[in-house]
């Protein structure tokens, strides 16, 4: 019963996003064609206990070299640190259109490995499930940050953290207001201060839209504070943000932030 809801509610995210992106092309300029990933961001919320080695099993054994046959990667797997309801873990699936990372379950499940390396957690039983629930989100780059660039640590698998951030415009106007802004310079003022920037994206199919949804990373939570710090005392950030263009009107409504930690297995 809970693996039939779970492949009945990703399936018809994919279909969903299908359709979305078909819009998205025909207004847009087919934009896939230029390179720019997709990306689709799970979010596993789990009870404490046994769901926890069934989830790391699971990703780890079954799921990420899954998708790797697929062509999709690299795969990130954090856990929720600092933010609402914990325990929670994050998955982030990059593939390099949607026609490759929208039908994604369908290509799983006739994956003869994946069937079997991940039995013990798809056919969990409802009395014992493998998660409570699952939320997906499905985005896609930036136009001018197409791809995702894993920081330096995750080469080396060194101490990092990752602050994942959602953007909430007040209307669609103010949400490509907030695109065009951090696409036009915003970024190069992080860059100036010495974030690692992994990825930048719109929000296509998922809660509260409109939204932009971006991930940074740091050594630390004292290193991400510091640089928070210098770059809303920059010059360059005062004089950009105060632009009329930018501050004609309170363009995000609301900012959701939270604090993730990679799993010892996750590959960003």
């Amino acid at each position: 019963m809970k693996r039939r809801k779970f492949l009945a509610s990703t399936v018809a995210a994919s279909a969903l996003a299908v359709t979305q992106r078909s819009y998205l092309n025909a207004a847009q300029g087919a934009p896939h064609k230029e390179g720019r990933e997709f990306y689709q961001l799970r979010r596993y919320h789990i009870i404490s206990g046994p769901q926890r080695k069934l989830c790391d099993d699971f990703f780890r054994d079954a799921l990420i070299p899954a998708l790797h046959r697929l062509g999709i990667g690299p795969v990130g797997v954090f856990d929720l640190s600092i933010g609402p309801e914990t325990p929670t873990i994050y998955v982030l699936m990059p593939g390099p259109s949607a026609e490759t990372l929208a039908p994604v379950e369908t290509h799983l499940a006739q994956d003869s490995e994946y069937v079997k390396a991940g039995a013990a957690f798809l056919n969990a039983p409802a009395k014992e499930p493998a998660f409570d629930r699952m939320e997906s989100s499905f985005l896609q780059a930036f136009e001018k940050w197409p791809k995702l660039v894993p920081p330096a640590a995750s080469k080396t698998a060194s101490p990092r953290i990752f602050e994942l951030r959602i953007y909430e415009g007040a209307t669609d106007q103010d949400h490509k207001r907030k695109v065009e802004m951090m696409q036009s310079g915003e970024s190069e003022i992080f860059t100036k201060n010495g974030f690692e920037q992994v990825f930048y994206s719109d929000t296509l199919i998922g809660t509260r839209l409109p939204n932009l949804t971006y991930m940074l990373a740091f050594d630390s939570l004292a290193d991400r504070d510091k640089k928070w710090a210098a770059f809303r005392a920059s010059d360059d950030w005062k004089s950009y943000s105060t632009q009329p263009r930018w501050a004609f009107e309170t363009i995000v409504s609301n900012i959701t932030n939270v604090i993730l930690t990679p799993t010892a297995y996750s590959q960003i």
